[in-house]
């Protein structure tokens, strides 16, 4: 129910344009530079209005993780649907193949 009153919010509400009312980056806040997840909200408004090109300039590295994130949500609920519990199982190697993908995007999209 919160997801949909949010996307809602969203759809009506440019996160472009000054005056919103969205939540804010703590970490740009913090330090003034751009999270991993920075530009996110601005990206899915804009996916959600069909406008690919913007959201690719808003995000790149969470845009080419967005159907990564989808298929696990899709078999998460899958799974709920049918009665069962699952929970991805990531090896160490591959955390830190996540992490080390984040901080590098971190440092080349503050750089450049």
């Amino acid at each position: 129910m919160a997801g949909t009153a949010g996307a809602g919010y969203l759809w009506f509400t440019d996160p472009h344009e000054p005056g919103h009312v969205l939540p804010q980056c703590p970490f740009r806040l913090v330090t003034g530079l751009l999270c991993p997840a920075c530009g996110g909200t601005r990206m899915v408004y804009d996916l959600m209005h069909g406008q690919f090109a913007a959201a690719w300039l808003d995000n790149r590295a969470l845009l080419l993780a967005a159907p990564f994130a989808l298929a696990l949500w899709g078999r998460w609920t899958l799974e709920g649907l049918r009665g069962r519990s699952w929970a991805p199982r990531l090896s160490p190697r591959t955390q830190v193949l996540i992490l080390l993908s984040a901080v590098a995007w971190t440092v080349l999209r503050n750089i450049f």
